[in-house]
């Protein structure tokens, strides 16, 4: 039976968590699930974008996810995503998550080669299969995978019980309302772009996913509140404060998820470590920058209180 009420709110994609030699430093992790978790998010996604997994091994993430949950389990929701460029790996990581007790493993497609939608079918289905008693997401980001979820392809994931979402991070809202419709009664769908969260709650998203949640959750955390309340134009207005810091995060010229880790070490004194490469590092002409970003930050959260 699908339990759509554990998805519902706001969940931060979890960053990669380094130590000074660049190894993924377990202490670190649980720091972070802790911070997390006492700021009142509704649960993780682990081992995404944000977690550079595509530059991690299968061990690197593995090491992650047992120390988020180490953290977390029962706590908030965990979703693992668990998707590597190869079906092997990605069984086994699914596996290794549903033995942590996770709620729900997650999957992009296949990159690289432009596969047809059966085998992306088998891919996802396998990792499924792998994981037999938890819940599967799918993860829709054509803009990154270089192939879309369409509707075809979704109504044959559909075919499988234990598919329960979709992380959509397309950027026309409109795709939230057609995958609510078409996965019926309980089926949960996720607002992916953090620019969009209200938005997307508003075309009917349950929750969102996204990869700046966790340097301002309070901020997504009010926007989120203030949609529950029907207060639609204060969340609106929470939003456009969101979007001016994400712009003024990716003006910097390192990389999104450097300047990030930088904010949360200046404002809450947590030490994550850098990217990895070939994520570019931050340049000393960024430092001002994600100052500037992290005042930001502090007076939207001081102004959103009032709301």
């Amino acid at each position: 039976m699908r339990n759509p009420e554990k998805y519902q709110g706001v969940i931060p994609a979890f960053y990669a968590c380094y130590d000074e030699a660049g190894e993924v430093s377990p202490e670190r992790v649980r720091a972070l699930a802790s911070h997390l978790i006492a700021k009142g998010v509704k649960g993780l996604y682990v081992g995404g974008s944000s977690g550079e997994c595509i530059y991690q091994s299968v061990a690197d993430r593995k090491i992650t996810l047992e120390n988020v949950m180490a953290v977390a389990r029962g706590k908030v929701t965990v979703i693992a995503h668990v998707a590597c460029n190869n079906t092997r790996d990605s069984v086994e990581l699914a596996k290794h998550a549903e033995s942590l007790g996770v709620d729900a493993i997650a999957a992009i497609p296949p990159i690289y080669f432009h596969l047809p939608e059966p085998a992306i079918a088998d891919y996802w289905n396998a990792m499924s299969a792998a994981a037999p008693n938890t819940d599967f997401v799918i993860y829709n980001i054509p803009q990154l995978a270089g192939v879309a979820l369409t509707m075809s392809l979704f109504r044959k994931m559909c075919e499988n019980p234990r598919v329960a979402a979709v992380k959509n991070s397309s950027m026309p809202v409109q795709d939230i309302q057609m995958f609510k419709a078409a996965g019926g009664e309980g089926f949960v769908v996720f607002n992916g772009p953090d620019e969009q969260f209200v938005g997307g709650r508003a075309m009917g998203a349950d929750g969102g996913i996204g990869g700046t949640y966790a340097v301002m959750p309070e901020l997504f955390l009010k926007a989120d509140a203030l949609l529950r309340a029907g207060r639609v134009e204060d969340a609106a207005a929470v939003q456009y404060r969101i979007d001016e810091i994400i712009y003024a995060m990716c003006a910097c010229k390192g990389n999104l998820y450097a300047v990030l880790k930088e904010i949360l070490r200046l404002r809450e004194g947590l030490e994550l470590g850098g990217v990895r490469p070939p994520l570019p590092a931050l340049t000393l002409e960024d430092r001002p920058l994600v100052e500037q970003c992290a005042a930001q930050i502090d007076a939207a959260i001081d102004w959103a209180a009032s709301l």
